[in-house]
């Protein structure tokens, strides 16, 4: 079979610079306690784990006095610096910067709507660690949506900001925001603003026309991943021989039947060496299947 792994696939920026950093603080020697995964794929996390690298929760930051902690680049609310600076920890911060500007957006949008009595709308995942950390920007209630089945939550009377997790879809923000406006009581004061990073929506593009191209698609992510979901719906689309995988023993040689080529893609917390063993993987399972 001819297998492709897609250029454009793994880490974006992000999540590099964060990688990078956990790496020359690990370097320094020492324990490096990071609040959460480090990026939403296990065997990348293990990997970093294996140098020095230890994944924590919030509510054991307090046996930490004196240590460093890493900051993800989904980013973190201002009481977790808080907590902290009073707990004497050393803090390595990683947020993406994208992340960061979407963080002082949420407050500059609470700021605009307090004294209209608005609301500000986020079309994000709840509980993920990007959405925890911008809800937590201000003490002002924001508002959660996933999916048009929540859009009852929000008072069409008032005034709306509507927001998105850097990583949602941007055709799914456009429709959601357009429902919104057709349900706005005067659409006028429905403000809708594109805060999705343009290093994410440019893959849903690209990788349709990448799995419309082979007989079988891999798609390679940890199965928290987020991005993960969005596109690998993407690729599902274009191709229904899409498989999603989190490591290479999960492949199997069922899947390749009658297949002349394998497209290997990815999300933007995929490492490249993992898609590689992917690859590797399906190379050797295709020479078994020859020599039977």
């Amino acid at each position: 079979m001819q297998i492709e792994i897609d250029d454009k696939s793994g880490f974006c920026f992000g999540v590099v610079r964060a990688i990078s950093e956990a790496e020359k603080a690990l370097d320094r020697g020492g324990t490096v306690y990071s609040l959460g995964d480090i990026v939403h794929n296990r065997m990348e996390v293990q990997r970093l784990e294996a140098r020095g690298l230890k994944t924590i929760a919030h509510d054991q930051m307090a046996s930490l006095g004196g240590s460093r902690l890493f900051i993800r680049a989904h980013g973190e609310p201002p009481k977790t610096y808080r907590t902290a600076k009073e707990l004497g920890i050393e803090i390595i911060d990683a947020t993406c910067p994208v992340v960061a500007k979407l963080q002082e957006r949420v407050v500059r949008a609470h700021e605009a709507m307090q004294p209209i009595g608005g609301q500000v709308v986020i079309l994000g995942k709840r509980g993920h660690a990007e959405v925890v950390g911008l809800t937590g920007q201000v003490e002002a209630q924001t508002i959660v949506i996933e999916g048009e089945q929540d859009l009852d939550q929000i008072d069409f009377s008032r005034p709306i900001y509507l927001l998105s997790q850097t990583t949602q879809s941007i055709t799914l923000f456009n429709r959601l925001g357009e429902m919104i406006r057709q349900r706005a009581q005067d659409p006028e004061r429905v403000t809708l603003f594109d805060t999705i990073c343009r290093q994410v929506s440019g893959r849903e593009q690209h990788l349709a026309a990448f799995a419309a191209r082979f007989d079988v698609v891999l798609f390679v992510c940890g199965r928290k991943s987020s991005n993960g979901k969005v596109l690998y719906e993407v690729c599902r689309a274009a191709n229904a021989r899409t498989y999603n995988i989190e490591e290479a023993s999960e492949l199997q040689a069922a899947w390749f039947d009658g297949a002349a080529t394998v497209g290997i893609c990815g999300a933007t917390s995929t490492p490249k060496w993992l898609m590689e063993e992917v690859a590797a993987e399906t190379a050797r399972l295709d020479a078994h299947k020859t020599t039977l």
